[in-house]
């Protein structure tokens, strides 16, 4: 039921599917909160709250299926590289905990949210899962970190940043240009005029374009790259536990997608030569045995995010197929450089 409200608000958004005159009245309602939530920051009756060191959010515009996260785990992992101590801050969706809390790379999930798990194992880094944004920044500080990256949190405006990154899926740009839920849009694209950088996730022929979606600092575009897929568990020593992903091309493979745009996904797998069945989930969909259960003992590949909640299953057929973003031009150097620089200020000014 859940997916297919959700591939029907897809199609509505995106692919000019009608039915959708009924939301439009709430997207004023969601207009009008969104403007009430802004207005005691924009004249004063409330104050971002700074935390003593940098932020910088990384964050979208449309709701869900940018390719965020995995941009996150590469920006921070290349400012690391460069001697700064980052720090990860995420919401943590579905997480069964409010309050903030410090993520390890063997959390469970289902306590602290599968974006935050996959952010600690991509990156090795410290992470804290927050719905308050400002008291998870807060938590972070008192590990020693230098600078702060936020996954998502670009309508958080109670925690002040010094920098915001806006990911686009090009390709499907603003879709019908409206706001939630009649359309994707969480804030008007006017927004960008406000932003640091902007970066544009596979840019397409009739996609949206650098010179129309730019930063007041640049824009960067971005491609995810997989990697070999890695055997979750129950392979034992005696069985690979890494295959180059052309190796499934040719067989009955399944493919499992519970993120914001599954059909990235399954188009992924695709230019590498794989004709996958697909088994598209919810974003953040908790899965189970039963969710796997196809009938058959071909390999089923699955995203980071899907992979972290299926790690205690003893089921050899389970592979993940990690992603790596990629940045152009230069490897993102101009951004990374812009983020490692606000740490080196902040220990100045300190």
């Amino acid at each position: 039921m859940a997916r297919g409200l959700e591939g029907w608000l897809q199609e509505v958004w995106y692919e000019g599917r009608r039915g959708g005159l009924w939301l439009r009245p709430l997207s004023w309602l969601y207009a009008l909160g969104a403007a009430l939530h802004r207005a005691p920051y924009s004249i004063g009756l409330r104050r971002a709250r700074r935390v003593g060191m940098p932020v910088a959010v990384v964050g979208n515009l449309t709701a869900g299926g940018t390719g965020k996260s995995p941009l996150v785990a590469a920006l921070a992992t290349a400012v690391a590289a460069r001697g700064v101590t980052v720090g990860i801050l995420t919401r943590g969706h579905g997480a069964a905990r409010t309050a903030p809390r410090r993520i390890g790379p063997d959390d469970d999930p289902r306590e602290a949210g599968d974006e935050p798990v996959m952010l600690a194992r991509a990156t090795g880094l410290p992470v804290v899962a927050a719905v308050d944004r400002a008291a998870g920044a807060a938590l972070l500080q008192t590990t020693g970190v230098q600078l702060v990256i936020c996954d998502d949190g670009l309508q958080h405006h109670a925690l002040a940043r010094d920098l915001e990154v806006v990911v686009i899926d090009a390709a499907r740009g603003f879709g019908n240009g409206r706001l939630l839920p009649a359309g994707p849009l969480r804030e008007r694209p006017s927004r960008l005029a406000t932003v640091d950088w902007v970066v544009l996730h596979d840019t397409a022929p009739h996609g949206l374009q650098a010179s129309t979606a730019r930063g007041r600092e640049g824009v960067l575009r971005m491609s995810l790259i997989p990697g070999p897929a890695r055997r979750l568990a129950g392979g034992g020593p005696s069985i690979d536990a890494t295959r180059p992903l052309g190796a499934f091309a040719g067989q009955r493979v399944h493919a499992v997608a519970g993120i914001g745009d599954p059909r990235r996904f399954f188009g992924m797998l695709r230019a590498a030569g794989i004709e996958p069945i697909e088994h598209a989930f919810p974003d953040h969909h908790a899965l189970t045995v039963d969710d796997l259960a196809f009938g058959d003992a071909a390999p089923v590949l699955m995203t980071s995010k899907d992979a972290v909640k299926c790690g205690a299953t003893a089921d050899p057929r389970l592979w993940e197929v990690p992603v790596t973003a990629r940045l152009d031009p230069d490897d993102g150097a101009a951004l990374i450089t812009r983020l490692a620089s606000l740490a080196g200020t902040a220990a100045k000014e300190s």
